[in-house]
């Protein structure tokens, strides 16, 4: 088995991620990145309803109209995989459809949207944001159940297929889920005779292994690979905001909001990641994005940048290989301090 198509598609070990674009970058900032990455190698780009980041109703669907208008501008459609994902509910996104759900109806505008946006025909890979339901998500511990008026995935799963078979959508996929959601899609597909899931983006990094315990097996099992997101923890992980550094236009510096990985559990493990790749002469994100790109049951690494060096860097991840003894190491210091920012 080789985790490596979406709809029978080859896509690229590094996926093209797009959040802080009409935020943090600008449309020509966009451009720029979608130009270069599709020069150097890269076939795949990921991108939401929402976006950019931080979610706001001025702001949503920003990022993808930047990828419509350099596909309008350039053509070359069938040279990307285009991923884009649609919002879950909750109280902040009210904006949206009077607050999203996984139904039909609700779907249906949300494709619909994102393809006058992004000024295509089709989506390659569609994947639900977060899942209706009430449970855990975005790192939350400590489970209470919590009955909640939602969707049934039989349903939303009947809706997906309603717009594959529209020609609107090609494949589908999660996000922010977790084994119980992941296994109840795919036991659905195969009885009732539905769309399965190809992909799972959920995050994954040196801070948050968690997708390792329950989900890495399903990925392998059932043939269902992992788009790895933040795979660089905000940034955290290229030690940039180290010692209480505060690099203007970063996006800890400008969005206090964002404090997954500033918990001092995992500044102490950002330091001992940092300190281990410089002992090796290696740039730390570099090393970061490495360990990702190796594990077996990652699809793709979505990676971001706000500049063209950190996107020229990062795409200069895949040539690098962490050997057995440098997986070694770094397993050390996770066992030390596992999963500081579940």
């Amino acid at each position: 088995m080789s985790l490596t198509t979406i709809n029978g598609r080859a896509v690229s070990k590094l996926c093209l991620g797009t959040m802080t674009w009409g935020e943090q970058n600008t449309a020509a900032e966009g451009h720029e990145q979608i130009s270069y990455a599709l020069d150097n190698g890269i076939n795949f780009m990921d991108c939401a309803e929402m976006y950019p980041v931080p979610p706001a109703a001025e702001t949503a669907g920003r990022s993808e109209e930047i990828i419509g208008s350099w596909l309008a501008k350039n053509g070359r459609r069938e040279d990307w995989v285009i991923a884009t994902k649609a919002a879950g509910p909750g109280a902040s996104m009210d904006y949206l459809r009077g607050g999203p759900k996984h139904n039909l109806d609700y779907l249906t505008k949300a494709v619909d949207d994102s393809l006058r946006r992004m000024q295509t025909d089709y989506i390659d890979l569609y994947q639900l944001h977060w899942p209706e339901r009430s449970t855990n998500i975005f790192g939350q511990l400590g489970y209470r159940h919590r009955e909640s008026d939602d969707t049934p995935i039989q349903e939303t799963l009947e809706a997906l297929q309603t717009l594959i078979k529209s020609g609107k959508i090609r494949s589908i996929g999660l996000s922010n889920e977790n084994p119980w959601g992941t296994m109840r899609y795919l036991e659905l597909a195969r009885s009732m005779g539905l769309p399965k899931i190809e992909s799972v983006q959920n995050v994954y990094n040196l801070l948050s292994r968690v997708y390792e315990i329950g989900m890495a097996e399903i990925s392998h099992r059932e043939d269902v690979g992992l788009l790895a997101y933040s795979p660089m923890a905000f940034g955290a992980l290229s030690g940039k905001y180290r010692n209480g550094a505060k690099p203007p236009k970063a996006r800890i510096t400008l969005f206090e909001r964002f404090a997954r990985y500033s918990s001092p559990q995992s500044t102490q493990s950002i330091d001992a990641y940092c300190d281990l790749a410089e002992s090796w002469g290696m740039d730390p994100a570099q090393m970061a994005l490495a360990f990702v790109n190796q594990q077996p049951f990652v699809l793709s690494t979505i990676i971001g940048a706000t500049t063209m060096e950190q996107l020229k860097a990062n795409i200069a991840s895949q040539e690098i290989t962490l050997d057995k003894d440098q997986l070694k190491a770094i397993n050390k210091i996770h066992a030390g301090q596992p999963n500081p920012a579940p």
